[in-house]
């Protein structure tokens, strides 16, 4: 709801347990008057109060104690009396950047539109939101700033975007425009962020803010290993279950900044949007930019409340298409099988292997086209190396469809390799900047996605081969960042609009191919989690989360991720020991139980696995098809951290609350260790749940506040191996020594009454 006193000039927009209040002065500034739990109160003027705080604050509009550097902005400019970090910034025909926004008009509206060219949530009919647009304009340059505010019925949440509309007879150039920015009157807050790097992605850390400036940023051109395009400011006794959150995350796959700022008198500030570093946009007279979409969310319900809302929101109003919605499959990816070793045989014998475990789906990665034995060349070549695969791609596909399992496939659409027939013919399809060496990662570099000839190859040679068989998966890959960014086909007063041009591109192209193939999965990867971010989900419903497929490793990546993302989003792999990238060796079990936080799958040789292996695997593939529903749909609760202690868990619940899954895990044994139990969290108190192993039943309130005893010894008639002892699906699920290394445990639990 949106409500806005003529009275007072102030807006509430005010979703579903939350508010947030603008106010515009009789000179039309535009003031940001709070944000966090739901008010009666339309007017709170009483907030705004002026002081003369020093000779050295200039006064707007030289009134005396009116310093806009004191007040609470809503989207301050650059270079007026407000000397904090602005949320834009434009350079003026005259060359001086100074701005001076003030309230024209508004309008609200039903539903939400479509941003132009870029990713963003959406409503499925326009009762779901509203809508609140303002213009504020610099009148001494003509150029206008909208501000848009959607509030949704039922998600929580604000979602907010900038336009600049250029109405001016000059052009000018656009050197910062960030998507949103909120002020508070305090710094009482530490500051959340996800970060990492390659095969570590999405590590919460958490700050204390300070006096000056903090941000987390990418400038690789991808939202990157490194960091998350995601901010939460906090307060310090916040925990997963209580207290006070705010929270901004990116719409954008590209550069981002979230930035914090905490004043000379303890005011803070807080920002995202598109990274200003390297970036400049040249606006014609009559032209307008669109900036990504922000969405933020207040939770006063601690960390869980706050994850709730994102993993609620994302999945069922960005993410969209034929498999929003769906279970998705349980899946056999040869990579870490093979690598580039592989022929049309080896490929069906995994494939058979993985038919008799139940598995549902084959994914055939790197090195099926061109020429491809090695990273060293073939990527631009999208077409079958029939050394590998005799027929072609459609005999093996077929082949693998009569085995009963759906058939996927491995793309990298926006790299090329020197050592290519592409790159042979079209040299300048690349990003580079002539005179300079065109830096190689993985001996490949990126195609120039802002020019449409490049686009529009991508879309033909992708398009051409999903077509020419029954393919029903697509894992597209990207794997380095961006050095010399430059592009053959733009003008020098606009290379520094590359990356963002890149990105437009990149979306142009993702929008089409998921268009026109509509019942295909598609998974996002960059080099595992280089790109998990809500502008690829937009298109692509989920992302493969690491390429770290070491269970250890990956509680914490996918314990980080589900801060932000809902777990139908994260692809999660059993692959063999040692790791292939940590040598670690963990047992078998806790590998599945590990992977089983997602979209399960497996990453490994089907075809050299011991008995009891594979008698794992069918217990496992069964299992999980039993609590498949649960885990994609239901609700996910943190109860142990590895961030913070050797024990790690997390639980599922079906949102009707009659379902539950709890996992446990022990990173290291320690000695003679004092017994565990784990309170769990979002049952139903008044209910009765069922163990299905051991069919004891406890209340729901016990669970949820006595606690689930964590097994010091699994009993004998349990083995890991599967064989023998009660006839439960997941049988062979649990780790055999519960207090040894790197030890799992998960139950199942069902309501009876």
């Amino acid at each position: 709801m949106i409500i806005f006193d003529e009275k007072s000039k102030t807006f509430h927009l005010k979703s579903n347990k939350s508010s947030y209040i603008m106010k515009v002065l009789d000179r039309g500034h535009l003031l940001h008057l709070y944000w966090g739990h739901q008010l009666r109160a339309d007017n709170l003027d009483y907030i705004v109060r002026l002081k003369d705080w020093g000779s050295f604050l200039a006064n707007t509009d030289n009134v005396e104690k009116f310093h806009l550097e004191s007040l609470p902005q809503e989207y301050p400019g650059y270079g007026s009396t407000d000397l904090r970090a602005p949320a834009v910034e434009l350079e003026y025909a005259d060359g001086t950047s100074a701005t001076d926004f003030r309230y024209v008009s508004h309008k609200i509206i039903s539903g939400k539109q479509k941003l132009l060219g870029l990713p963003a949530t959406y409503v499925e009919n326009d009762s779901e939101a509203q809508t609140l647009e303002i213009i504020l304009c610099d009148t001494a340059k003509s150029v206008e700033v909208i501000l848009s505010f959607s509030v949704f019925d039922g998600y929580d949440t604000i979602a907010r975007s900038v336009k600049i509309v250029n109405k001016s007879t000059d052009t000018i150039k656009i050197q910062r425009v960030l998507s949103a920015n909120v002020d508070f009157k305090e710094n009482k807050f530490e500051m959340i962020q996800l970060s990492g790097s390659w095969a570590r992605e999405r590590h919460i850390i958490r700050t204390p803010l300070r006096s000056g400036g903090q941000c987390i940023e990418s400038r690789r051109g991808a939202s990157s290993h490194a960091q998350n395009p995601f901010l939460a400011l906090i307060r310090p006794e916040t925990t997963e279950q209580s207290g006070e959150v705010y929270a901004m995350s990116l719409v954008y796959s590209g550069n981002f900044l979230a930035n914090t700022e905490v004043d000379m008198y303890g005011n803070s500030r807080m920002q995202i949007g598109m990274n200003p570093f390297d970036f400049a946009w040249l606006l014609e007279s009559g032209e307008e930019f669109q900036s990504p979409e922000a969405i933020l969310v207040y939770s006063d319900k601690g960390l869980t409340g706050m994850s709730h809302v994102f993993q609620n929101f994302y999945s069922k109003r960005l993410m969209r298409g034929t498999w929003r919605d769906k279970e998705r499959p349980i899946l056999i990816n040869n990579w870490e099988a093979t690598y580039f070793d592989f022929n049309e045989t080896k490929i069906k014998a995994i494939a058979k292997q993985a038919s008799t475990f139940g598995i549902e789906l084959f994914v055939l990665d790197d090195g099926w086209f061109g020429e491809r034995d090695s990273d060293t060349c073939s990527l631009g070549d999208w077409f079958v190396n029939e050394n590998k695969l005799s027929g072609g791609l459609k005999k093996l596909v077929d082949e693998i469809n009569d085995m009963g399992l759906k058939f996927g496939i491995w793309f990298e659409p926006e790299m090329v390799c020197p050592i290519s027939k592409l790159y042979t013919m079209h040299p300048d399809w690349c990003l580079h900047i002539d005179g300079r060496n065109r830096s190689q990662a993985r001996r490949q570099l990126i195609l120039d996605l802002t020019q449409k000839d490049v686009c529009d190859y991508i879309i033909k040679v992708v398009s051409d081969v999903l077509k020419s068989a029954n393919i029903e998966y697509v894992k597209w890959d990207m794997n380095r960042n961006m050095t010399e960014i430059g592009s053959a086909k733009l003008p020098p007063q606009r290379q520094r609009e590359t990356a963002h041009r890149y990105m437009l591109g990149l979306y142009y192209i993702m929008d089409t191919i998921t268009a026109k193939f509509p019942d295909i999965l598609f998974e996002s990867c960059s080099g595992g989690g280089g790109r998990f971010d809500p502008g690829i989900l937009a298109y692509m419903p989920q992302t493969w989360t690491s390429d770290d497929t070491d269970a250890m490793e990956r509680l914490k990546i996918q314990y980080g991720t589900s801060l932000v993302y809902p777990n139908i989003a994260m692809g999660c792999h059993v692959s063999a020991v040692p790791n292939h990238q940590v040598q670690r060796v963990t047992p078998f079990a806790t590998r599945g139980i590990a992977a089983m936080g997602g979209n399960y799958g497996y990453e490994l040789d089907l075809t050299k696995l011991s008995d009891g292996e594979k008698r794992q695997i069918k217990a496992q593939v069964a299992f999980y098809k039993e609590i498949r529903k649960v885990i994609q749909f239901g609700e996910f609760y943190r109860l142990k951290s590895p961030f913070e202690g050797n024990e790690v868990a997390w639980t599922f619940v079906s949102k009707d609350k009659s379902e539950a899954v709890v996992s446990f895990f022990r990173q290291s044994a320690e000695p003679n260790p004092n017994f565990t139990s784990l309170c769990i969290v979002g049952l139903d108190p008044n209910g009765q749940y069922q163990d299905r192993l051991t069919d004891t039943i406890y209340g729901g309130d016990e669970l949820m506040y006595v606690g689930l005893n964590v097994p010091d010894t699994v009993s004998g008639n349990v083995n890991i191996d599967g064989s023998g002892g009660r006839d439960k699906l997941f049988a062979g699920m649990v780790s055999p020594i519960i207090n040894g290394d790197y030890a799992a445990f998960i139950w199942h639990l069902k309501k009876i009454q």
